[in-house]
């Protein structure tokens, strides 16, 4: 992919890795649009983002700035990587600002192994997780559940897994929100999204998600001290990454409001450059009935990934034949991405309630911040940035800048160069296992098609991503984290 000259020429230098698109540039603009990148990471976006980025711009209530993460690709409405905010009483709230997989989110888990006693196991211990964690289309999970108990999950979120045995009392502690976002009403839940969430806890999903084992190499620490403070100890240390979401649930909640929200604008009088980009006032009933079942849908991805966290506990336990607890699988944190929240931030001066939509970006609160976990108040919250299957991740923490330019949102992976058809024109997915398998990765995939859409040259390169966020301070280096064994949804 590459930036056309015409689009290009629009989007002037406002600073060092950041360029700005004037409301002029438009018709309908209420705002700017700001696009943090390199030189290098600018030329890569596709003309979809300039488009995306300034019809976000036009949407009623925006306030300050429509904002495209380094890692911007072309989306649906709003670019991956999109972040707006709304003013809560005279702004909009967008299916297309928050995506299909709601709360499609990561966690990382810490271990006290060594990749010196994980790497003899490593196959073992991918086809016991591959096994235990179902993934691909339609997979079903292990757990059994009535109409009533999942409504009471799509309220409480992780709390209730912890509740019911699937998992610590203290892994709520470390994930945003404690594992559940308020304001979820299952009274706006359609009874065809229930039937397809109901057996679907506790599965990885497909496209882009993933469980991964990861190890921190030599140089791989960047801040000792914040890793101290996460968990992250020593070179050589192995983790356990988690990407993804709320499954059909989510999906089937996005379609039914895109219909409803659509049917509804007119009554209110907005227009949109972009059908995607389908919106209703964020306190009118259709808008409040949306954000009801939006966060029904996020609770139920933390209880998605919670189940998952217990099923890895379980096999780790099994294989290494010692209780998860003393083998220090260790909640380190668990993020969103894909979400609108309420929040309140600072607009010159005065402090505002907005509608935070982050689209493929993910929430980055600096040190202080209330809801960071009391843990990592002093260094600010974890942020998890999943790269590609063969190149790894990277663990930052939030800044007190990124509250200020882009409130506190930072990227949320390495960002696509190419569509996942592009990719499967250059490699086959057996042909990527057994090159992986020759480097040391050993993967599991309920479909080799989907690993070849997934292959590392489709994708960004995470360290050029990082560098960006961590020039501009909106997420700090801390580690890291290279693949040794990936399950691909």
């Amino acid at each position: 992919m590459r930036t056309s000259p015409e689009l290009r020429a629009k989007a002037r230098p406002a600073g060092d890795c950041v360029w700005e698109i004037a409301p002029s540039e438009k018709a309908g603009m209420r705002v700017p649009a700001r696009i943090y990148a390199s030189e290098a990471l600018f030329g890569q976006m596709d003309d979809g983002v300039f488009e995306q980025v300034t019809n976000v711009a036009c949407l009623p209530g925006i306030v300050r700035a429509a904002l495209c993460m380094p890692d911007g690709h072309w989306g649906y409405g709003f670019p991956i990587g999109g972040v707006a905010a709304f003013d809560a009483e005279d702004g909009v709230i967008s299916p297309g600002g928050i995506g299909f997989d709601i709360n499609c989110g990561m966690r990382l888990i810490r271990t006290g192994l060594s990749e010196g006693e994980v790497r003899p196991r490593i196959t073992e211990l991918i086809d016991a997780l591959f096994e235990a964690v179902p993934s691909g289309v339609g997979a079903k999970g292990f757990v059994r559940l009535t109409e009533e108990s999942f409504r009471r999950i799509m309220v409480q979120g992780a709390g209730w897994c912890v509740a019911h045995g699937y998992g610590w009392p203290e892994d709520l502690e470390r994930m945003e929100g404690q594992g559940c976002l308020p304001g979820a009403d299952p009274t706006h839940v359609s009874a065809r999204a229930v039937s397809r969430g109901m057996e679907q806890l506790g599965t990885l999903g497909s496209g882009n998600h993933y469980l991964e084992i990861q190890v921190v190499r030599e140089g791989g620490i960047h801040d000792p001290v914040a890793a101290r403070a996460l968990g992250v100890e020593a070179p050589g240390q192995v983790f356990v990454m988690l990407h993804c979401g709320s499954r059909g649930f989510g999906h089937q909640i996005g379609t039914d409001y895109l219909r409803i929200f659509d049917q509804a604008m007119p009554r209110y009088g907005i227009r949109v450059n972009d059908r995607e980009l389908a919106c209703a006032p964020f306190r009118s009933p259709e808008g409040q009935a949306y954000f009801g079942a939006m966060t029904a849908a996020a609770n139920s991805a933390f209880a998605n990934r919670q189940v998952i966290t217990h099923r890895v506990r379980e096999v780790f336990s099994r294989i290494f034949g010692r209780d998860a607890r003393t083998l220090g699988l260790d909640m380190i944190y668990d993020v969103c991405h894909n979400t609108a929240k309420l929040e309140r931030h600072r607009v010159d001066g005065r402090e505002m309630e907005l509608v935070v939509h982050r689209k493929g970006a993910t929430r980055a609160f600096g040190p202080g911040a209330p809801d960071v976990p009391s843990a990592y108040r002093t260094i600010g919250q974890p942020v998890i940035i999943g790269g590609s299957m063969e190149t790894g991740s990277a663990l930052l923490v939030g800044t007190a800048h990124a509250m200020e330019e882009t409130w506190g949102s930072t990227a949320h992976g390495a960002g696509r160069t190419m569509s996942r058809a592009q990719a499967k024109k250059l490699v086959r997915g057996d042909t990527l296992i057994r090159d992986m398998a020759a480097r040391g990765i050993v993967v599991r995939a309920a479909s080799k098609s989907g690993v070849a859409e997934e292959a590392g040259f489709a994708y960004k390169d995470l360290s050029a991503v990082v560098d960006v966020l961590h020039r501009l301070d909106l997420s700090r280096r801390v580690a890291t984290l290279s693949p040794i064994g990936n399950i691909k949804g």
